[in-house]
């Protein structure tokens, strides 16, 4: 199968479903380089267009907390409007907490003031606390024309970076159907004082990865077929100057995919396997970067059939997938110096007379045989299949695969935390600080050899879930451990987004419906391995 070549746009350029919708940035001098200009800062011309202000409030000193502290421009703005933040702000209950916003209108006869004057908490000033307020706003400001601000004026180039990344993300809406009247937009455009242009930058490409992994993840299962992400895969490639290679079912039962064809077996839509590469101009690095996205785009459990409460959420079991192709948008547009692949493993695990069954035997692209014990635990049946095929074909320097694995992980960790697992302690640490620096935490947990046994058949090389009846407990740590036994000691990371693959309600960054988990954290390790591999070469 030959793979297609487009020519590269720009980096920047977007491959998102729905880019367009986000608001433009624009950056001002900072507050202190322009005082006594009537047009500037804070202090807009009627005819500049601008019908928000917002400025920053943090907590009072800790003998004093119920009082909010102003940040720049927020005296400057109080005294234009004529109003007493304190006062306003204890009737309130607003003491300067992250995401927290007071909203002030002009008083009468002001037609020359913004329409609304916001006081948005920014807490602490963490990243953790910028991002939160950053969501806010965008929530408060739906529908707006243009917004000026000081929040971040002359911050730190990462402090910016993670206030503009929450205003992106809190601004993302699911894409709706039907006759209902959508929602307001976010505001048309944004200008920041003090703005440093590459924070920026690099706020709009992970808003962009993670809006993209949100928009595919939410969209219902009867769009979202195998071949539907795969056409999307292809659009990504064709914006981004991407390779990209399509194996269908044929394709993959010809060339020993087991597990991808017994999973996709039982539905009318048929399994794909995508490859899409960013490479490079030029030489660049020998550092080669896989990821592998679990794809079930829909998941009824298939013959070992899910509850009915469980089925709605796995319209979203392909989110893994998502994710990685969020990725390597990414990559290119960041412009890595080494080659990032992501490896999209799709199918539909579906019911039907030719559904694969328990007790069945797979033999993965490797040559390994697997006897299946429960047809819902398909998803390390597809990983198993592109792991083993990533390392036998593409020989990657970092595996890292991405899936909504087990529920056993949400179990134990909630829905904040995804699991990590890994064979390497390098990279498992760079892991680590990627999830610090991105605001996507993880939390290792141990591959624990005493559980091989479990994975022990009399009829095949594997069994792929505990025996019925072990009552083991360990499930994360157990299909962990089974994804291990395809990677043949190649640096591997591991990571089971299930717990945060979704939020039920807007909750600080998260919109409602998918997170699109996991984006902002491989951008963040890639960008660091990216400076190593740079500083390395310098």
């Amino acid at each position: 199968m030959r793979p297609s070549r487009q020519n590269s746009k720009p980096a920047g350029a977007s491959g998102s479903l729905r880019s367009k919708s986000m608001t433009t940035v624009s950056g001002l001098a900072p507050l202190a380089e322009r005082p006594g200009d009537p047009g500037s800062g804070l202090s807009p011309l009627p005819e500049e267009g601008v019908d928000v202000l917002a400025v920053a409030i943090a907590p009072g000193p800790p003998g004093d907390r119920t009082v909010p502290e102003p940040r720049r421009g927020a005296v400057e703005a109080a005294v234009r409007y004529g109003i007493d933040v304190a006062a306003r702000a204890e009737a309130a209950g607003i003491t300067g907490k992250a995401g927290e916003h007071l909203v002030v209108e002009p008083p009468r006869g002001s037609a020359d003031l913004p329409g609304k004057l916001i006081y948005l908490g920014v807490g602490d000033e963490s990243h953790q606390s910028l991002r939160r307020a950053g969501a806010s706003l965008a929530r408060a400001t739906f529908g707006a024309r243009k917004i000026r601000m000081s929040v971040i004026d002359s911050m730190t180039p990462q402090a910016q970076q993670a206030f503009l990344e929450g205003f992106f993300l809190g601004g993302y809406r699911a894409p709706r159907t039907g006759l209902e009247k959508p929602a307001k937009p976010m505001a048309e455009q944004m200008e920041v004082t003090g703005l440093a242009p590459h924070a920026l930058e690099l706020a709009e490409i992970s808003a962009r990865a993670a809006w993209l992994a949100r928009d595919l993840t939410n969209t219902s299962p009867d769009t979202a077929t195998p071949e539907w992400i795969a056409a999307q895969s292809s659009a990504v490639a064709a914006a981004h100057g991407l390779d990209v290679e399509i194996r269908d079912p044929q394709a993959l039962a010809a060339e020993g995919f087991g597990g991808l064809t017994a999973v996709g077996s039982g539905s009318a839509n048929g399994p794909r396997l995508v490859r899409i590469t960013y490479r490079p101009e030029g030489a660049g690095s020998e550092d080669r970067v896989v990821l592998v996205g679990k794809g079930i785009t829909f998941d009824s459990g298939g013959i070992s059939l899910k509850p009915r409460e469980s089925m709605p959420a796995m319209k979203m079991d392909m989110a893994g997938s998502a994710v990685v192709l969020a990725a390597v948008q990414a990559a290119a547009e960041l412009q890595l110096p080494f080659e990032v692949t992501g490896l999209l493993a799709l199918a539909e695990n579906a019911l039907d007379g030719a559904s694969y069954r328990p007790g069945d035997i797979v033999r993965i692209y490797n040559g390994t045989t697997v006897e299946i014990g429960n047809t819902d635990a398909e998803g390390r049946m597809v990983l198993a299949d592109a792991l083993a095929y990533a390392v036998q074909e593409l020989k990657p320097s970092a595996l890292i695969d991405v899936a909504t694995l087990t529920g056993a992980a949400m179990l134990g960790l909630g829905k904040r935390h995804a699991a990590l697992f890994g064979n390497n302690p390098q990279l498992l640490g760079a892991m680590e600080a990627a999830a610090s620096s991105s605001g996507e935490p993880l939390w290792q947990l141990p591959l624990v050899p005493d559980y091989d046994y479990l994975l022990e058949s009399a009829t095949a090389d594997l069994a792929h879930v505990a025996p019925v009846g072990a009552k083991a407990g360990a499930g994360a740590i157990l299909a962990a451990l089974f994804l291990e036994k395809f990677v043949d000691g190649t640096p591997w990371i591991h990571l089971d987004i299930a717990g945060p693959m979704e939020v039920s309600s807007d909750t600080h960054e998260y919109s409602k419906g998918a997170t699109g988990f996991g984006a902002r954290l491989l951008i963040s390790f890639l960008r660091a391995r990216a400076a190593r591999t740079r500083a390395e070469s310098a």
